[in-house]
């Protein structure tokens, strides 16, 4: 049995961030109704996560071609590839994530950027991309002051996550959405209750 991946991408304390409370809400149930099962915890803020850029993926290639890699491109390679191997391990995935500025934050895309591996995650045929990592299991956590209907081209946050997990060929993802809490004040605690409240009946299924 391999861990189960919990990924947070929000350094905000929870009393100041909805996402971050969901975290914690799935995180304590998952805990509690699978008392056996492995867990890894992986807070993206205290991470190293240089962005991708010319230098990672001249590593990225080199490493690919066995080809020598200098101090430099061995440092990034390492990075990339310890984020990459953790997340195709894992059997389930569960992302924590705010909408910010209408995306994620940008160490989430940078993370996300990690795991765009021919070979590895997809691989190109005839027909086009495959994604190699069909067996596994995520739930996304998302909030989000304002409501966005589902097609929204204003909501570039699960939706690009969604998006990168399926071409991975990831189809069995889950979601758990706050959204609202900031456009209707009056209704802000209710709101936020019966997210936290589904975060926590999900993850007892998880």
């Amino acid at each position: 049995m391999t861990a189960t991946l919990f990924v947070k991408a929000n350094n905000r304390p929870s009393d100041q961030s909805v996402s971050v409370r969901l975290y914690d809400a799935f995180l304590n149930s998952y805990r509690e109704s699978h008392p056996n099962e492995p867990m890894v915890e992986l807070d993206l803020y205290a991470e190293r996560l240089p962005y991708l850029g010319a230098d990672m993926i001249h590593a990225n290639y080199k490493s690919a071609q066995k080809i020598a890699l200098t101090l430099k491109e061995k440092t990034l390679s390492d990075i990339a590839n310890k984020h990459l191997q953790q997340f195709i391990a894992a059997d389930k995935v569960v992302i924590a994530f705010p909408l910010w500025n209408l995306t994620v934050p940008a160490v989430l895309h940078t993370y996300l950027d990690y795991m765009h591996r021919p070979g590895q995650t997809f691989k190109y045929t005839e027909e086009g991309h495959v994604g190699l990592l069909s067996d596994k299991k995520v739930a996304l956590l998302n909030a989000r002051g304002g409501v966005y209907p589902e097609g929204d081209p204003g909501e570039m946050a699960v939706s690009f996550v969604q998006n990168q997990l399926r071409f991975f060929g990831i189809t069995d993802i889950q979601t758990v959405i706050v959204e609202g809490h900031h456009q209707f004040p009056e209704r802000s605690e209710a709101i936020i209750a019966a997210g936290i409240n589904k975060a926590r009946e999900v993850a007892k299924t998880f």
